[in-house]
């Protein structure tokens, strides 16, 4: 309607200068009417654009905090810059993000040669286009160009994510695999320090012991649950982690220092997901659990692995129970599809809504499992293409921080230095308005609203379940759709089937070394994943108090627990 209106003003403008001046009163007409038309275009764009700033602040805008065409270093003097095996700019991608009130702390893994350091920092006040990273907790933690170190050390080999507790500690989650996608070189067991940020001082380190770890773990993600924790020192916390290569989730107790491993085939990569598709550039990448989030209110952990259209659940009591026995299965859920692959979770602190981003759609959305409800926080495919993580800082709770690069072009080896290729986003959350303002706002980039058509409709049903869709679904509500069959409220955890290991699954016939299953475009529309049975009950179902495998002998391969 705006453009209609500011068309047809400058349309009479265009008019009335192309008359011919007849004589003083049509020249005084044309004058006056000049005028009056130019007054009522300006205010017609003054109006739009009060609500045009009112809409981006808190419908569909999103504020850039900070961006990269390339990383650089508060390099030390003696810093050999010039070796590409130390520094090599189009080498380093940011993947994990955690804010406080004053700092942005960065995650840069050595997915390939030249990090010279995979932990940094630096202030959230300053506002730049490239703010230079400074070395966290300093360069003495890095030992990129170096071989006068122990893994025993206080050292940092690479770290894909870190969190922040209730006690202002810093958990860097460290994998200790340098060059993951080049020679894979296990350079340092796993592990995690943990950091008082009012000192910069590391104050606990836990390493895991062998029996937790397979052939190529690689721990990519954790999640702090606070949730019984009494001590206020954060020291009986519950730490989840994600092993992507390895498919599984380890737990830590760190009240008792104790560690044990879970594993269920929805951790592990599906293949006919492995193939993903960003502006017309693909790649396959077959990663497994990544991405994970907790909502302390419901107890529950939400996790995703890349190469899924899923997302899933499990209870906190069923990671807190320990190990399972062997022939049990993890009883965990099916949340819901969502339209494309993805990595970074979140969850609203405002309506508990779970955040995620699909790459092909180059969109950040929210989806309430309670109400089915779905907004789409931000598009746009220059600045959000592919999410790497996301946090919700305390200090700023009614905004989402997304780490957003161009991780399909450094994967592809086509990255183009001279663009921007890291960003960290502020969105704001379904909400937000009724909040007063903690941090300041940095400015304001807004929404350019896409065509909301059923180019991004998804299934919204399961055909092997039932054949109704669900009703009402608006043409924005396409991101993400839960089974049909899971109660109204989808946090009652139904123990899942048995495995049938006689019926062919993408999983199945991946681990036992067969031809992989035809692709989707092949399958008949009946044919499923038995992963999708978790969305509803089960028609065999395991004992909830089944027992559970206590500690014992030490090699029982189930908890690990050191003297």
């Amino acid at each position: 309607m705006l453009k209609f209106f500011v068309w047809h003003t400058m349309s009479a403008l265009h008019t009335f200068i192309t008359i011919k001046h007849g004589n003083t009163f049509r020249r005084s007409v044309l004058r006056n009417s000049f005028m009056s038309c130019l007054l009522v275009l300006f205010s017609l764009l003054n109006l739009s654009t009060a609500a045009f700033q009112h809409s981006s602040q808190y419908s569909g805008g999103f504020q850039v905090a900070k961006q990269w065409k390339t990383f650089t270093y508060n390099f030390l003097p003696q810093a050999p810059i010039h070796d590409t095996n130390f520094y090599n700019p189009s080498n380093i991608l940011g993947t994990g993000v955690a804010v406080t009130k004053d700092r942005i702390f960065l995650a840069t893994p050595k997915l390939f040669s030249g990090v010279p350091s995979t932990v940094s920092w630096m202030s959230r006040k300053d506002f730049g286009d490239s703010p230079v990273l400074q070395a966290y907790p300093d360069w003495s933690f890095s030992i990129t160009g170096r071989t006068d170190y122990n893994c025993s050390d206080m050292i940092l080999v690479s770290s894909y994510r870190l969190r922040i507790d209730s006690c202002n500690r810093l958990w860097v989650l460290d994998a200790g695999i340098s060059r993951s996608l080049e020679d894979y070189e296990k350079t340092c067991p796993p592990k995690i320090l943990v950091i008082d940020l009012d000192t910069d001082q590391v104050v606990r380190r836990v390493d895991f012991p062998s029996g937790i770890l397979r052939g190529e773990t690689l721990f990519t993600n954790l999640v702090i649950d606070e949730t019984t924790s009494k001590s206020g020192t954060c020291d009986d916390v519950y730490v989840y982690i994600s092993d992507t290569v390895e498919p599984g989730i380890i737990v830590y107790d760190s009240e008792h220092d104790t560690t044990w491993r879970l594993s269920h085939p929805a951790m592990y990569p599906d293949p006919d997901f492995s193939q993903a598709e960003i502006l017309g550039d693909r790649f396959v990448l077959m990663d497994g659990i990544v991405g994970m989030t907790f909502d302390d209110k419901k107890a529950v952990v939400y996790f995703q692995p890349f190469a899924t259209d899923r997302v899933f659940a499990i209870t906190r009591e069923v990671l807190r129970a320990g190990p399972i026995p062997i022939n049990k299965v993890l009883p965990l859920k099916l949340l819901g599809k969502k339209s494309s692959q993805g990595i970074g979770l979140a969850l609203s602190p405002l309506d508990r809504s779970l955040i995620f981003s699909p790459v092909t759609e180059t969109a950040v959305a929210t989806w309430n499992p309670i109400t089915n409800e779905q907004h789409i926080l931000a598009q746009d495919q220059q600045a959000i293409q592919f999410v790497g993580d996301m946090f919700v800082s305390v200090d700023d709770p009614g905004y989402v921080y997304v780490l957003s690069s161009k991780f399909h072009r450094f994967f592809l080896k086509t990255l183009n230095t001279a663009e921007v290729n890291n960003r960290i986003l502020r969105v704001p959350l379904p909400g937000t308005e009724k909040l007063e303002p903690i941090l300041p706002d940095y400015p304001v980039k807004s929404l350019d609203a896409p065509e909301l058509n059923f180019y991004y409709q998804i299934s919204n049903d399961f055909p092997h379940k039932s054949s109704t869709r669900i009703a009402n679904i608006s043409p924005v509500q396409n991101y993400f759709s839960r089974p049909i069959s899971i109660a109204k409220h989808p946090y009652r955890f139904e123990t899942s089937g048995i495995i049938n290991y006689s019926v062919k699954s993408p999983f199945n016939n991946l681990n036992q070394g067969e031809s992989f299953p035809p692709s989707k475009e092949q399958r008949s529309k009946s044919s499923y994943s038995w992963l999708d049975d978790l969305g509803g009950q089960s028609s065999i179902a395991t004992t909830s108090n089944a027992p559970i495998v206590t500690l014992g002998h030490p090699n029982t391969g189930y908890y690990y627990h050191r003297n």
